[in-house]
């Protein structure tokens, strides 16, 4: 069961992410919602952040899962004149790592992403299923679809952002993470947050 404190921060989160969706579909003008990998472009930003922050974060959204691991996704947009890197991210439903997937040993692997995620200087860097992601490790409940999550970032110069996401349901290509999150349940296949 939820605490009433985050009860209330999900519920404040809502507008908050309402407006956010709003407007990244009208500046997105006829983009497919059921595209969450579709790459936007940086000059239509509409950032989940309650307030500016370090980056801009577009549509972004956790994969809904009843126990275990599950993932955050967005588009990441750095507007500023240099690079900015990820190093960290935090959430108080579970522990999080920011993670890659990759090839090893002839087998796509999910793993921890070395040096953190690295967002060009007037570039975007997609979060997405098969890809980089933010790694809910052990969700202490389950995500539902239409919950809002809060998560915090933190940057390689110590600035943090706080940005909200909503849950959605999403299978993918049927794809699960396995318990022990290095290795593919499936040779040869990139794996999405199991449900």
């Amino acid at each position: 069961m939820l605490s009433t404190t985050l009860v209330g921060r999900y519920r404040r989160s809502a507008a908050v992410v309402a407006t956010a969706t709003l407007l990244a579909a009208v500046s997105a003008c006829g983009s497919s919602e059921d595209s969450p990998s579709a790459t936007p472009s940086p000059s239509a930003v509409a950032s989940a952040s309650a307030t500016a922050g370090v980056v801009g974060i577009r549509d972004p959204w956790v994969k809904a899962a009843d126990t275990g691991m599950t993932a955050a996704f967005g588009t990441l947009v750095n507007d500023a004149d240099t690079d900015v890197t990820i190093v960290g991210a935090a959430s108080e439903l579970s522990p999080m790592e920011l993670h890659e997937m990759a090839m090893e040993n002839g087998k796509m692997v999910m793993r921890a992403k070395p040096g953190g995620v690295v967002v060009k200087a007037k570039s975007t860097h997609v979060l997405e299923p098969g890809g980089d992601h933010l790694m809910l490790m052990n969700v202490k409940q389950p995500v539902r679809a239409g919950d809002q999550l809060t998560f915090t970032l933190t940057f390689a110069d110590g600035r943090t952002q706080t940005f909200s996401a909503v849950a959605k349901p999403f299978t993918g290509a049927q794809e699960s993470y396995a318990p022990g999150h290095g290795a593919s349940p499936t040779p040869g296949m990139s794996m999405s947050p199991a449900a």
